[in-house]
């Protein structure tokens, strides 16, 4: 009877010294699991999902998280410490670096891929394509009528994005040459959200990143753009992106705290990889090499 009492003990022993190494094995895992968080730009989620996708496969221990929300968003969350990556379509501001310098920290810019920025109609919109100048005076207000451009005497429905949205800064800056957007523009939450209202909204216009017009297929129109009156009107397409013959395109940005480090840094040297360059083109975007 002692024998067996004493076996019993020194397996009740073995065992709650297996469960504890498994918890103790546990919690280092979970400790030193790698963790990023991605923020920002509505343009720019659906390529850094791609790339999240493709990095976790071949990293399983990496977990990426990647949200949206607009570039000033995620410029206001690696500002204050809630993102490890933020995912931009416009370059930093002079006061969001002296607001980062002032709380310690320093943004690095890292160019990922570039865009085009397609103005998108209804398809039975007779206009199939316009100036630079004369998309700005529909945004600005100054055409209101569609019949000012050479088309139906119908009222232009102005489509814009929120101003936390970096294509929204990007469009009013370069587009707009920084004049106020017309009082009855229409902020729209977010990009798909723009092709929505052009697709059901036969006089509607609205700008989306590349990326997007091309995933819309036949439901929308993307104009072909002039630089003026007289250049040659360019439809947007990663060609005319790539030669720097479509007027209306940027470059694509992660900011991070200081160089990155850690899986961090892979995740990025992965971005910048053939592999990730793949994915830029393989999701309608422009590489960057």
């Amino acid at each position: 009877m002692l024998k067996k009492v004493l076996i019993l003990s020194l397996t009740l022993a073995i065992v709650s010294m297996m469960i504890v190494a498994c918890s103790d094995k546990n919690n280092v895992e979970k400790a030193t699991a790698k963790y990023i968080t991605i923020k920002g730009s509505d343009t720019m989620v659906h390529l850094a999902s791609a790339w999240a996708e493709s990095f976790m496969k071949s990293h399983p221990d990496a977990d990426l998280s990647v949200t949206g929300g607009g570039s000033g968003t995620g410029i206001a969350a690696l500002l204050n410490g809630t993102t490890d990556i933020c995912i931009a379509s416009r370059s930093i501001k002079a006061k969001e670096v002296t607001l980062a310098g002032e709380r310690g920290l320093s943004p690095n810019e890292i160019i990922t891929s570039r865009d085009g920025i397609a103005v998108v109609v209804n398809p039975e919109n007779p206009i199939s394509e316009l100036t630079i100048e004369q998309i700005g005076k529909i945004y600005t207000g100054v055409y209101t009528k569609w019949s000012d451009l050479g088309g139906p005497d119908q009222d232009i429905v102005i489509l814009s994005r929120e101003s936390s949205s970096g294509t929204y800064v990007f469009f009013q800056g370069h587009v707009m040459k920084k004049k106020d957007y017309s009082p009855d523009a229409m902020l729209m939450p977010s990009t798909s959200a723009i092709i929505q209202s052009v697709t059901q909204d036969k006089w509607a216009i609205g700008y989306v990143g590349l990326g997007y017009g091309v995933q819309a297929g036949e439901k929308v129109k993307m104009l072909a753009v002039k630089n003026d009156a007289d250049s040659p009107a360019v439809v947007p397409s990663v060609a005319s992106v790539q030669d720097a013959t479509y007027g209306i395109a940027r470059p694509l940005h992660f900011y991070t705290n200081g160089v990155p480090t850690g899986v961090t840094k892979a995740f990025v040297d992965f971005v910048l990889s053939d592999a990730g360059q793949a994915i830029v083109l393989e999701t309608g975007y422009v590489p960057v090499n």
